[in-house]
């Protein structure tokens, strides 16, 4: 499966969003944006909402991925969609009714994706991994950036990538929080193959340099991966 980075403009300047974008696009740069929306309830920050990922749809090539950390994602995240976001990721402990959810994002048009907290069990799910495109697993508590990554979650991402293998699935899964040029390789040996990179990305002197490496370090722990042989 191909590596993706997803750079997080939680850690870029908001204030030079535009040229934040433009500054991991371009050839070999970053696969896919990544949009942090938190309401400080769900998590205990406040970021950006839907007219800000409309606008910033507008203002760059590179595919919007909205990771959703709020309260009511089923009413709101449908919106994510109709703004321009071409993969929106709710998480399950928020909410009501995820299949219905990640059937009405993907009906939509977008990608739909489930995010877990880390110390939510992926097991409970397996059943609902047919109805997603992508499965983010945290290896963070969400909320802020620029945390230590959780050497904790490592067995996890492997469960859950069995599970995917098991399904024979074609999902993606998506590691966010503390991934940087020390963490990648142990995350895509593990089993995931889409990359959330923050400070490790925007506190580059050249962002998307930064992306190339950290997608060359991935692709290279994963091309020696068990997980992978075979994909």
């Amino acid at each position: 499966m191909a590596v993706q980075i997803s750079p997080s403009i939680l850690s870029s300047d908001f204030a030079r969003l535009a040229e934040e974008a433009k500054a991991v696009s371009g050839p070999e740069g970053a696969d896919w944006l990544h949009v942090d929306v938190m309401d400080n309830h769900f998590v205990p920050n406040l970021t950006l909402g839907v007219p800000v990922v409309e606008s910033l749809g507008k203002a760059t090539g590179v595919p919007l991925d909205c990771h959703l950390m709020i309260e009511e994602p089923d009413r709101w995240a449908p919106q994510y969609v109709e703004a321009g976001a071409a993969s929106v990721t709710f998480h399950v402990e928020a909410a009501r009714a995820p299949v219905r959810l990640a059937r009405e994002i993907r009906a939509k048009g977008a990608r739909a994706a489930m995010a877990l907290k880390p110390a939510t069990p992926i097991e409970p799910y397996e059943d609902l991994l047919p109805e997603l495109d992508m499965l983010l697993v945290m290896t963070v508590e969400p909320g802020f950036g620029g945390q230590a990554f959780l050497d904790i979650m490592l067995p996890k991402i492997r469960r859950t990538r069995e599970l995917i293998s098991r399904h024979g699935l074609q999902m993606w899964l998506q590691v966010d929080g503390g991934v940087s040029s020390s963490t990648i390789e142990r995350c895509a040996e593990a089993g995931a193959d889409v990359f959330v990179a923050g400070s490790a990305v925007y506190g580059a002197g050249d962002p998307a340099d930064a992306v190339r490496r950290l997608r060359a370090q991935a692709q290279q722990a994963t091309a020696a991966a068990p997980w992978a042989c075979g994909h």
